[in-house]
């Protein structure tokens, strides 16, 4: 009998064997579906934020946008200079980031002329902003301000300007037009951001097509009124004023950015940005830069502007040239690569 009862107790504990496997591959059968749905449904979401985003940007552009026609002395336009981005020193995003101004039939300016540094292992966002009167060496085309490179060669002589005056290679370069910088900022930030507004700022072009009606102190401002607030310079301070305060409301947007609720929008985000924006990067690199972005998010925007306040002078040159910010290179160069790559002495 003895032998028959451990057979059977063999039969029975292979039983619970087998169906304690059963149950283990049901719920991993289970627990892969639910992946799977995830996955699919976080792929489908992204796609159709993306999308959306895009396609409302596109029915709010003016449907025959100006698009820039920067005529060189050859004849050439802008869009015949590829741009020839050089990789960053330590692997991090290098970004020229500029933002133009065109109005009807005129040459587009570049009004805003910044590097942008990311380096998402280093938890490092660094925003330097170069004035756009700064009297440099323009590759071919003798002294001028740096703003000149842009209208004579568009992005590319810029990049050339700034690595051969300052040393600092730039891979990939972005483009945005003040006319959609007050749809990105309100994609971002729908309810608007909070400013503390330093001094009533008013102003009023001779034509009236553009006025600036901002009170002092604490203001929630949406796009239209964070654009007039970036672009103002009509006192004392000019660009110097211009540039803290461009420099103050990205910081404000890169917060928004970080806040738990912009991680369901960054799609239809950058759905709805790609329209505004022309760039030598691909979407791909948008993406996998808002990836690190989140996966490793910097605790602060560190910024610099150039010339430094110690640096600089203003001085009178020839016609067509006139009023430029002169500086001493060498400090300027030492300046700037110290802030961009923690050089230290």
């Amino acid at each position: 009998m003895e032998p028959e009862a451990g057979r059977i107790d063999d039969r029975l504990s292979t039983t619970r064997s087998n169906c304690s496997i059963d149950k283990k591959r049901r719920r991993l059968k289970v627990m892969l579906a639910v992946l799977t749905l995830c996955f699919l449904f976080t792929a489908g979401f992204t796609a159709f934020e993306y999308l959306a985003g895009k396609q409302q940007a596109l029915s709010q552009q003016n449907p025959t946008p100006i698009k820039p026609d920067i005529n060189i002395e050859d004849g050439k336009k802008e869009s015949t200079f590829p741009f020839h981005g050089k990789p960053d020193p330590e692997g991090a995003l290098s970004l020229l980031l500029l933002g133009t101004d065109q109005r009807n039939t005129e040459t587009a300016r570049a009004d805003t002329i910044m590097i942008l540094r990311y380096h998402p292992e280093k938890q490092s966002l660094k925003l330097a902003s170069i004035m756009r009167d700064t009297y440099v060496e323009i590759p071919g085309h003798g002294l001028n301000k740096i703003n000149a490179a842009y209208a004579l060669g568009g992005p590319e002589l810029l990049r050339k300007t700034i690595a051969q005056n300052f040393d600092i290679p730039l891979e990939h370069y972005a483009k945005v037009d003040f006319s959609g910088f007050s749809h990105i900022a309100d994609t971002i930030a729908p309810g608007g951001l909070e400013v503390t507004i330093e001094k009533n700022l008013k102003y009023q072009s001779e034509g009236g097509d553009t006025v600036i009606d901002l009170n002092e102190g604490v203001q929630q401002l949406d796009g239209e009124e964070l654009l007039a607030y970036s672009r103002f310079r009509s006192d004392s301070e000019g660009d110097f004023g211009r540039v803290e305060r461009q420099q103050k409301v990205l910081a404000l947007l890169k917060e928004q950015l970080l806040s738990i609720e912009s991680l369901w929008k960054m799609p239809r985000l950058l759905g709805s940005i790609q329209p505004y924006v022309d760039t030598d990067a691909g979407r791909g690199m948008y993406m996998e830069a808002a990836k690190d972005y989140f996966l490793h998010p910097p605790e602060k925007l560190e910024t610099l502007r150039i010339p430094t306040t110690d640096n600089v002078w203003n001085e009178r040159k020839p016609y067509p040239t006139g009023l430029v910010l002169n500086h001493d290179q060498n400090k300027t160069r030492e300046d700037l690569k110290k802030f961009l790559y923690d050089q230290r002495e």
